[in-house]
């Protein structure tokens, strides 16, 4: 892979342990002078440096951890064959940024999803707290199916009670009786589910409006 290529190959130059430390300070700007020189070092330093937060950063829209690793290093390569073209107005750091959440709004725009929409329309009105009169049929597909990838990060419990009620249309009473538990236990699951998926939703509807 291009991305292991770049961080493992060795220069002819030796870096003292100070020069490591001085890099870590470098201003953002003087870090991408030095990787338009092809400097590996610095590379792999600032690679180091903000590759896990930012596949943090993607899997928070995505829910998705290799495809979040895979748009992150798509930056990274993009960066280190691009060094010289780059025209960054603000900080590096908030380029990478910018083009990491790009890269997962393109990444949610182009699965496709074959759902019946009336069926999407329905629980995904029932499933938050959000409401989506205004949102654009395409943008809906792309809310339900993260949602249904939220539901899968849920506790094991909630899961299925989410499950069953949204997406098997179980009763209360049909969901305690499958599960062997309360019917008040299966409604604080579920209002405790549905405030987390609204919580996990929530960036992914806002990235999907800015866009628009």
């Amino acid at each position: 892979m291009l991305i292991l290529a770049i961080l493992t190959k060795t220069d002819n130059l030796f870096y003292t342990f100070d020069y490591f430390l001085g890099i870590l300070f470098f201003s953002m700007n003087l870090i991408i002078e030095e990787i338009k020189k092809q400097n590996r070092r610095v590379y792999k330093v600032f690679f180091d440096k903000h590759y896990e937060k930012l596949v943090i950063y993607a899997n928070g829209y995505l829910f998705d951890k290799d495809s979040s690793e895979d748009i992150v290093q798509e930056v990274f390569i993009y960066i280190w064959e691009n060094a010289d073209k780059l025209n960054i107005q603000s900080s590096l750091k908030g380029y990478l940024y910018s083009m990491v959440r790009n890269k997962c709004l393109n990444y949610l725009k182009s699965i496709k999803i074959t759902d019946n929409y009336e069926f999407l329309e329905l629980n995904i009105n029932l499933i938050t707290e959000h409401v989506f009169d205004s949102t654009a049929a395409d943008d809906k597909k792309i809310i339900y199916h993260q949602i249904l990838k939220i539901v899968d990060t849920l506790p094991d419990k909630m899961q299925q009670v989410i499950k069953l009620k949204f997406l098997h249309n179980y009763k209360y009473s049909e969901i305690a009786a499958e599960l062997g538990v309360s019917i008040n236990t299966v409604k604080t699951q579920l209002k405790r589910g549905k405030l987390r998926i609204t919580e996990l939703i929530t960036s992914i509807i806002i990235l999907l409006q800015v866009n628009q």
